[in-house]
């Protein structure tokens, strides 16, 4: 198909076709999401002090984004990347924070023992280091000019960021040996987790881009849950379910990401209340037993190891599940092929 061929949706269209595909009593369409990044803005280290490099690239890749927009037909919706690693929370809990040149942020434990948890306060959110997600956001979104979307922080579970606050081979024993002192910090990174999340709907409002996977969510919480790969399903239910389920009721659903081995917590992924998308990394063979595992009581968005998106190998999703199709082009005659092949596929679910 020619570039002139294509007439891409627009924005609110694309927003519509989203809103649609979270809708549980819709039956097998298809999202198409083609990825092409050729001569995308290179993003910056994420330290302090490159606070005008930061806020420069977040300005440059939304235009790159919207102007993507107008000639690729897919289901993308331009928004402002406010990129972070997985420290934001665990930093304004006073961890030290390891900043690599060539590699994502992360956490270094501030908490080796439950005394040592018992003695952590909760940070004031305004006072904190997670301010400055705040003011990036605002600088970008003055620059910009208009109200355009938001990519939400990394957020991981409660349970998940106690485990980076506190040195993981402690933390573990602690589950067992001292479990209501693990609740106790868990309690206090979701009394923050919550004023940052509270505060950052209200500024910006509650339609957004999931961290991960870059997906349109209107309403609800997104977020990663790792740390369940390591734990059997009964610390699940005493230690991490009570939080989703607080979560998903605050805030009226929950997308989740897992790239942990955490199979046999799957049965208590399915007792999630709301749970709207999950997204899986994993090897091909696991991810075949994900999806009727989950069928279509959740939309589908999963990445295989080791695939090459790009030759077309995607997961397999049965005709009746919800499903994002994803391909990566290297030219943009390529990503025009692959978009035109994602409709076709999509059809007449999409």
């Amino acid at each position: 198909m020619s570039a002139g061929t294509q007439h891409p949706l627009s924005i609110d269209d694309r927003k519509m076709r989203w809103r649609q595909f979270m809708n549980p009593a819709e039956i097998g369409m298809r999202m198409r999401l083609v990825q092409f990044d050729t001569n995308r803005p290179a993003r910056p280290p994420l330290w302090p002090d490159k606070r005008v490099e930061r806020t420069d690239w977040m300005v440059r890749d939304y235009h790159w984004q919207a102007e993507q927009a107008v000639w690729l037909d897919d289901d993308k919706i331009p928004h402002i990347d406010c990129l972070t690693g997985t420290e934001i929370f665990a930093e304004a809990f006073g961890c030290a924070i390891h900043r690599p040149e060539d590699n994502m942020p992360f956490a270094l434990p501030c908490v080796h023992n439950a005394a040592e948890a018992a003695r952590l306060k909760v940070p004031e959110l305004s006072a904190s280091t997670l301010a400055l997600q705040f003011e990036l956001a605002d600088e970008a979104l003055a620059r910009i000019g208009a109200p355009v979307p938001l990519r939400l922080p990394d957020i991981q579970s409660p349970m998940d960021i106690a485990a980076l606050i506190w040195e993981k081979s402690d933390f573990y024993i602690a589950m067992i040996e001292e479990p209501e002192a693990v609740r106790e910090l868990a309690e206090k990174v979701r009394a923050l987790l919550t004023a940052f999340v509270d505060e950052w709907f209200r500024r910006y409002g509650t339609g957004y881009i999931a961290h991960f996977p870059p997906y349109w969510m209107e309403g609800g919480l997104t977020l990663s849950e790792d740390e369940v790969g390591a734990v059997n399903p009964a610390m699940y239910d005493t230690f991490f379910l009570p939080e989703l389920e607080a979560l998903s009721a605050r805030y009226g659903g929950l997308g989740m990401h897992c790239c942990a081995n955490a199979e046999h917590q799957w049965n208590g992924f399915r007792r999630i209340p709301g749970l709207r998308l999950l997204n899986l990394i994993q090897p091909a063979d696991v991810i075949e037993r994900a999806i009727p595992c989950f069928g279509n009581t959740v939309a589908h968005w999963h990445h295989v190891m080791g695939s090459d998106t790009g030759s077309g190998r995607l997961p397999q999703y049965p005709p009746e599940v919800r499903a994002v199709l994803e391909v990566h082009a290297a030219t943009r005659e390529e990503a025009y092929r692959l978009a035109e092949a994602l409709r076709r596929e999509a059809m007449p679910g999409g």
